[in-house]
């Protein structure tokens, strides 16, 4: 596991990797030069409640990445969707809340639909050709999770990998070096998905041996900070299909009871 970040910390270096982890030098072997894409910006029309939140979010940090303003479920707010997780500005853009908006009525935290949205978005735009994948025939669920060959809890899940995939859940992995960028930890997962066979050189990393290095363009920095903004915390991270974060490692039947509650809460079918 890594330590949480504070949401302030989030906030601050939402905006670039290289204001909270080493990166790797642009000639580093391995390095994907497209890994770490321009910031995108939000468009908003001047003088609207939605240009005022942004603005007050770009007053902390003007790099910031936002990835969606949109109306609260706070009467007089906007949500903003910041490195995974929801902030709440008034419409006038003079106050700033942060954590969990939860309806008392509903008895739901209100916060976590908007992040969701947002996850979905970012991770349907990870082809499949990135990712890891260990899957039934006919699967039921389809989690994403962001694994680091090194974790402990990282090594449990795969070593239960055929477990998961008899409860008709599969697994597509996506990397996220928990040590960061320039690291022998991201050279190792470099070497994995430059492998000519992914899925035997991760099980071989996650069981202790040694993967031939190698180097080709990868996936891997953009996988981290792919992870950094959709609000990893802890490695190994699992997402639904639907975008709904689950606690931390799961067992095979805990994963499964899980999923099966998210569809019973959202209705919204297998893995949403």
């Amino acid at each position: 596991m890594i330590p949480k970040r504070t949401l302030l910390l989030s906030i601050l270096c939402a905006a670039s990797l290289s204001a909270c982890a080493q990166a790797p030098d642009a000639g580093d072997e391995g390095r994907d030069p497209a890994a770490a894409p321009a910031v995108e910006a939000i468009e908003t029309t001047p003088g609207t409640p939605e240009d005022r939140a942004r603005k007050a979010i770009e007053s902390i940090n003007p790099q910031i990445r936002i990835d969606s303003i949109a109306a609260a479920p706070l009467a007089g707010f906007r949500e903003v969707i910041v490195n995974g997780q929801a902030l709440y500005v008034s419409d006038d853009g003079k106050y700033l809340l942060q954590g969990s908006l939860f309806d008392v009525e509903a008895k739901k935290d209100v916060s976590q639909a908007g992040v969701a949205a947002v996850r979905r978005k970012l991770l349907a735009a990870v082809p499949d050709s990135e990712r890891i994948v260990f899957a039934p025939a006919n699967p039921k669920y389809t989690v994403t999770v962001f694994t680091d060959v090194e974790c402990g809890y990282c090594r449990k899940l795969h070593q239960d990998i055929a477990e998961y995939n008899k409860r008709g859940i599969a697994i597509e992995y996506l990397a996220f070096p928990r040590m960061g960028l320039d690291t022998p930890d991201y050279r190792e997962m470099v070497s994995v998905w430059c492998a000519p066979d992914r899925r035997k050189a991760l099980t071989d990393a996650k069981d202790g041996k040694r993967v031939p290095t190698r180097s080709c363009e990868n996936p891997v920095a953009r996988h981290y900070e792919l992870g950094q903004r959709v609000g990893l915390t802890g490695t190994p991270m699992i997402i639904t299909e639907g975008g709904v974060q689950m606690p931390g490692y799961l067992p095979p039947d805990a994963l499964l009871s899980a999923l099966q509650q998210v569809d019973a809460s959202s209705g919204a079918g297998a893995g949403g």
